[in-house]
């Protein structure tokens, strides 16, 4: 049950208001016929296609399935011929699993509603990840995300905040029953590929995890709003695992697990694989999620985490922000984490770090395998009605080191714990004007600032071009 400090009815009304102003927009453009649209990508397209084209019916009934497949075979053929787009124009569009192609765009006009199906059949069956042995749900494999794509490049999502609703009450209920002998489908998973783009949609009601890019790189995930119950099981928003050169930015996330979890694999899997998630900015994140974090890095941080930067960040009642999860057996490192610019309301723990997030893969593990966790940031932090300042948890014999925390301004709630911080086996160092007082193991110096870096991330170059329907 969720706690009471984190008002469930305030966290329902802003739901509800989000869904309630969705839904008066797209009721009155649905019967509005966009012949002409502009909107910005990574490439623009030469061919183009609708969906009905194909045969398909968006009554939310009847099974789309073949139609997205066939579109999107036919559309294949003109990859090295500049490309091309698919159009979902307004209605329900039920459908299983699909699988995209390169140099290809999937536009969602406004009024259009991607339904994902709760007929397992339309779901093929795919092997787990390398880098994590086994699925997250069951030992075996697991199910293909509703939209899927590999070993592609540039490829887009995007529309006129079109919707994708995963329908995950039945995963989330076969879950819950322990049901399930595969891994629930994500809504989006991109794998072994380059240049991606997701923006400008809403997305509802995923199985499992929403959007996750993995074995990827030069990837923009941008103004996308992510809505789930905040009691679904592992509906996080967005999760870049094993991806190089990642921006995500201006989204609104709404959960029941992470918003943001940037991972790299799991135990002796993902340092067998050995891909960090490496050089990602997050800028302009909202999220509420009661009993996760606005940002996580790790459980699974095996491959490495590194370079990660996040500025302009919010979250209400949520339960942690930036949220440092590992354990023994994990291996891996988290370092040369930067983040610049929190405004949190209503929140457990501003700062979180566990050296004992016990799930394993399986007992194969190597208890010698010890993270790394190193330098890790944080500056221009203003937070309200708060649990705990700070638990920092590193390991015995393997402490964190290099924390740094600077101009940071915590009001502590009406039930907060007698000692607002909570540290062992970590080492650092904290400005003079960080309140309250931080523990021992993070000494306070004359006022200074912790670092944040001056260059530009290669992904930060990437110019969109104006693209026409």
């Amino acid at each position: 049950m969720m706690s009471p400090r984190f008002g469930n009815s305030y966290v329902i009304g802003l739901i509800s208001l989000v869904l309630i102003l969705g839904s008066i927009a797209e009721s009155r453009l649905v019967s509005s016929k966009i012949e002409n649209l502009d909107y910005l990508a990574i490439n623009c397209r030469k061919h183009s296609a609708v969906l009905t084209d194909f045969g398909a019916v968006g009554d939310g009934k009847t099974s789309n399935t073949k139609a997205f497949n066939d579109a999107i075979n036919k559309l294949s053929q003109y990859a090295n011929d500049g490309g091309a787009q698919l159009i979902v124009p307004p209605g329900k569009w039920l459908t299983g699993s699909f699988n995209l192609t390169s140099h290809f765009t999937l536009f969602l006009q406004k009024g259009a509603v991607i339904l994902g199906s709760q007929d397992e059949s339309e779901w093929p069956q795919l092997p787990v990840l390398p880098s994590y042995g086994r699925g997250r749900d069951a030992p075996g494999g697991r199910f293909s995300s509703l939209i899927f794509g590999t070993h592609l490049t540039d490829v887009i999502i995007t529309g006129n905040n079109g919707t994708i609703d995963g329908q995950g009450s039945y995963w989330w209920s076969k879950f819950k029953k322990d049901k399930m002998k595969l891994t629930r489908p994500y809504m989006i998973e991109i794998m072994y590929s380059d240049q991606i783009q997701i923006s400008n949609l809403t997305l509802i009601n995923s199985p499992s995890w929403f959007v996750h890019p993995i074995y990827s790189s030069n990837i923009i995930i941008q103004g996308l709003t992510i809505l789930a119950p905040v009691t679904s099981p592992n509906t996080d928003g967005i999760d870049p695992d094993s991806c190089s050169n990642v921006k995500i930015e201006d989204n609104f996330i709404v959960s029941g697990d992470d918003c943001i979890a940037i991972k790299s694999g799991w135990d002796e899997y993902g340092i067998k694989v050995g891909m960090p998630t490496q050089h990602v900015i997050i800028r302009r994140l909202t999220c509420i999620s009661p009993d996760s974090a606005t940002i996580a890095l790790g459980s699974e941080m095996s491959g490495g985490i590194q370079d990660v930067r996040a500025e302009d960040i919010t979250a209400i009642s949520t339960e942690s922000a930036v949220r440092i999860k590992s354990a023994v057996g994990r291996g891996g490192f988290v370092r040369d984490i930067f983040v610049k610019g929190m405004n949190l309301n209503t929140m457990k723990y501003v700062f979180w770090m566990t050296g004992a997030y016990g799930q394993h893969a399986d007992e194969g593990f190597d208890p010698k395998a010890l993270p790394n966790v190193t330098n890790i940031n944080y500056s221009d932090i203003v937070a309200k009605n708060v649990t705990f300042a700070g638990k920092l948890e590193g390991i015995s014999n393997d402490p964190y080191t290099g924390i740094c925390i600077s101009n940071t301004n915590i009001e502590m709630a009406a039930n907060k714990k007698k000692l607002p911080w909570n540290c062992t086996d970590v080492s650092g160092v904290t400005s003079s004007d960080v309140t309250p007082q931080p523990c021992a193991l993070l000494p306070q110096k004359d006022k200074f600032e912790c670092a944040y870096p001056s260059d530009k991330l290669a992904i930060d170059n990437v110019q969109f071009k104006t693209c026409s329907i």
